[in-house]
């Protein structure tokens, strides 16, 4: 390669040297993982979604393979925010990247809750919020409904000077309205998108294989759905975006990035190659050098330019 090429991004006072990190809750830093690859090799890195009160979880089984990809209804299990902020923000801060919180609630206000615990801590460099979890008073995802969403993320932004990240909901008629949203209530980025509802039945024992009969599908199965998601988002908004969904080599990373993603999460593909965001970063900056570009963020949204 002739010359290093920038593959840096930025989402407000977000600084991530390359456009990868896990997605929430798909990579272990500390204990199964641990030593495969220096984390600081990754533009930042993603920490479980934490919800604002302590939560068992859904019960067992919590994940099924399907074709093309798998099922979790894993429930965000958490320690709760005042747990987290006493016992374990500070070990994330030794990993030298850049950490990006996931938080959720079961009300509106449990995001901005979220925040001002969180109280600006320099561990954080960012916040997503997991607006896709289920809202005990509707049984709905906070992002389907643009109110709500409006709201949710409006209160937030009132809480916390830290880049905000709204990561919505796929299953909506048009994701435009609802990107429009996010971006008009104070979000600077968006990650597009979270998992489909899906599930699965074991036909011998006549009933849903998981415990709680239905969850969230990702891996190869989404991306070309996903992909018009970030293609139709990247058309109306100006904030920066980050796909999440079927990511599993570096092809797919650069997809999105011409699809219109600035950065990119990898999610199940973690589990079978925990080793495949390194990979993914040297495919995007290979790929950079054979066409020519010196920054990753010359190829963003190029494939609507025609």
């Amino acid at each position: 390669m002739s010359a290093e090429r920038d593959l840096s991004v930025r989402i407000g006072t977000l600084f991530m040297k390359n456009p990868v990190m896990p997605a929430a809750g798909t990579y272990d830093y500390f204990e199964n993982n641990a030593g495969l690859f220096p984390m600081e090799s990754l533009g930042a890195i993603m920490i479980k979604s934490v919800h604002r009160h302590p939560r068992p979880g859904n019960p067992p089984p919590r994940v099924v393979e399907v074709y093309g990809g798998m099922i979790n209804a894993v429930g965000i299990p958490s320690v709760g925010m005042e747990a987290f902020m006493e016992r374990e923000i500070g070990r994330f801060a030794a990993l030298n990247v850049p950490v990006v919180l996931s938080i959720s609630g079961s009300r509106p206000g449990h995001y901005a809750e979220c925040l001002e615990l969180l109280d600006n801590d320099p561990c954080i460099s960012a916040v997503e919020m997991n607006l896709a979890c289920p809202n005990i008073d509707s049984g709905l995802p906070f992002s389907s409904d643009l109110a709500t969403l409006r709201y949710t993320v409006g209160e937030s932004r009132k809480a916390t000077r830290l880049p905000l990240i709204a990561k919505l909901n796929p299953s909506v008629p048009d994701i435009v309205p609802f990107a429009r949203a996010a971006e008009e209530a104070g979000a600077d980025a968006l990650t597009l998108s979270n998992t489909f509802r899906a599930m699965k039945i074991d036909i011998d024992r006549q009933k849903p294989v998981l415990g709680s009969s239905f969850g969230g599908l990702s891996g190869p199965a989404v991306k070309a759905a996903n992909l018009f998601l970030v293609w139709s988002a990247f058309q109306q908004v100006k904030i920066p975006i980050i796909a999440c969904g079927g990511i599993c080599s570096w092809q797919d990373a650069v997809e999105y990035m011409l699809a219109g993603a600035s950065a990119v999460q990898v999610g199940s593909r973690n589990f079978s190659n925990p080793n495949v965001m390194p990979e993914i970063i040297a495919g995007i900056e290979s790929y950079l050098a054979e066409k020519g570009y010196a920054a990753a963020r010359e190829i963003v949204g190029l494939a609507h330019r025609q």
